[in-house]
């Protein structure tokens, strides 16, 4: 055989070996043993692909798995108004947006936008307010509160409708691929109880319920140690903690639930979705959420005999195990080599200075098995700045009309095997992870910027990884 046909074949056969071992090595290099156990030896296998998520953590005992089990059957249980023949499932109302809480959080995942007028609430509202005050926090409507109800007991009216319409976006990017971003526009019909003209508002939508008891778990100061409010280390980056009132406590509290970090624990996140969304009483929201011009007191409540709330604290207990207690799903695919290139570019974009992938939870009372775990949430749970394209014109604590907390990361890639969408963002205007990148600006312009720089195969990468979340 001619010399130069050997060599030929030489080089090309040890030329595929060291592509073969290159594509080994990166993954060796590259995946972090254990990394796709995003609560630590608290995670779970997605299970099946509908049920992804409300499965409990590892290891819960059985008085736990019965509170556990109660919890569940309140979160998907159908509320009713009051008198009725049950006395534990009774008070729905005289306003509220949903009968339960599932209807905001199908089997404990993500809610619905507005997509059309004359949809029911699937887990989107609206907030309203006048202010806002930055100890006490927005200040409601005296006719509509600080959130419009859609719906109302027999007898009461709702206080009134919500319409849609968009304004569509086009754009490219700089290698020429076009894409489309869709902007909602929300306007208040059928307004039962005098105008909403000049009223600050936001639509909201339920976020998926897993890991919130890890997200408890975190102590104050690990959410402190990477607020970085004047920027100090000029990354562009200058995320602040929003400071809210802890009603139980009667003080000031870092916030960590809801989308403008406003509220400062599950405790109170769980009460005030009660008290806001199905117009039910605990002992945190005594109060009943009533419609303007009526005396609630004349109405019927679902307070049992000897009590002054229809979540009494029993009940409370049980639905604060079940939410406690949600793990996070295992990531899928760690290991592929497309879904590591995409990790390598979301940690080069520096995404993951907002998204944190590391975090170590604290002392926790309700269930000391989440305590002192390495959870990954990819979330820094500050505020940060997001531009004028995502702002709602609505302060909320120290929280102006721009600023909106990180969204933790951990389930984003089931939402579409749990919901049957993938609609993203506060109010779901995104349609696809695509475009939640796009909407990005204000403190992530740069990372955006860059992501639309990447060749197209890279910017798959990325999603790719966001996937296995």
């Amino acid at each position: 055989m001619n010399i130069f046909i050997k060599l030929a074949l030489i080089l090309l056969v040890f030329s595929c070996q060291s592509d073969r071992f290159s594509e080994q090595d990166y993954v060796d290099i590259n995946y972090q043993p254990g990394e796709e156990n995003l609560v630590s030896q608290l995670s779970i296998d997605a299970f099946t692909a509908d049920k992804a998520f409300g499965r409990g953590i590892p290891g819960l005992s059985e008085l736990e798995l019965s509170f556990f089990g109660v919890g569940n059957a309140m979160f998907d249980q159908s509320w009713v108004s009051s008198p009725a023949t049950t006395t534990s499932r009774d008070g729905l109302g005289p306003l509220f947006n949903a009968r339960a809480c599932s209807a905001c959080h199908l089997r404990d995942g993500r809610g619905m936008p507005l997509l059309e007028n004359g949809m029911g609430s699937q887990g989107f509202l609206l907030r309203f307010s006048t202010g806002n005050d930055p100890v006490t926090g927005p200040i409601p409507s005296l006719n509509y509160g600080d959130q419009l109800q859609d719906d109302a007991n027999l007898g009461i009216r709702e206080e009134g409708s919500i319409n849609v319409n968009f304004d569509i976006i086009e754009g490219n990017y700089p290698d020429g691929t076009a894409y489309q971003l869709r902007k909602p526009n929300y306007t208040v019909a059928n307004q039962n109880y005098g105008s909403t003209a000049g009223l600050k508002q936001s639509p909201r939508i339920g976020q998926q319920v897993i890991g919130l008891g890890f997200i408890d778990a975190l102590s104050e100061l690990s959410i402190l140690k990477n607020e970085d409010i004047n920027d100090a280390n000029a990354d562009g980056i200058s995320g602040k903690a929003n400071r809210v009132w802890n009603v139980k406590a009667n003080k000031t509290s870092i916030g960590r639930f809801g989308w403008k970090a406003n509220q400062p624990n599950l405790e109170q996140q769980i009460a005030a979705a009660f008290n806001g969304d199905m117009g039910l009483t605990t002992s945190i929201f005594p109060n009943e959420n009533c419609p303007d011009g009526i005396d609630c007191s004349t109405l019927s409540n679902g307070n049992n005999p000897g009590e002054n709330v229809e979540v009494n604290d029993r009940q409370f207990e049980r639905m604060m195990i079940y939410q406690a207690a949600i793990s996070v799903p295992k990531r899928r695919n760690v290991k592929d080599l497309n879904v590591l290139k995409g990790k390598k570019i979301f940690n080069q974009l520096a995404c993951v200075a907002c998204h944190i992938d590391k975090f170590t939870t604290s002392n926790y009372n309700l269930l000391p098995q989440l305590e002192n775990i390495v959870i990954r949430p990819y979330s820094d749970f500050l505020l940060h700045d997001m531009g004028s394209g995502l702002a709602d014109d609505r302060a909320d604590f120290l929280a102006n009309g721009s600023e909106w907390r990180t969204q933790p990361l951990w389930g984003l890639g089931l939402i579409e095997s749990v919901n049957k969408h993938t609609f993203l963002l506060h109010d779901g205007r995104a349609r696809n992870i695509e475009e939640a990148i796009l909407w990005h600006d204000g403190e992530a312009k740069t990372s955006k910027s860059a992501f639309m720089n990447l060749p197209v195969t890279d910017r798959q990468f990325l999603i790719d990884f966001l996937n296995t979340l």
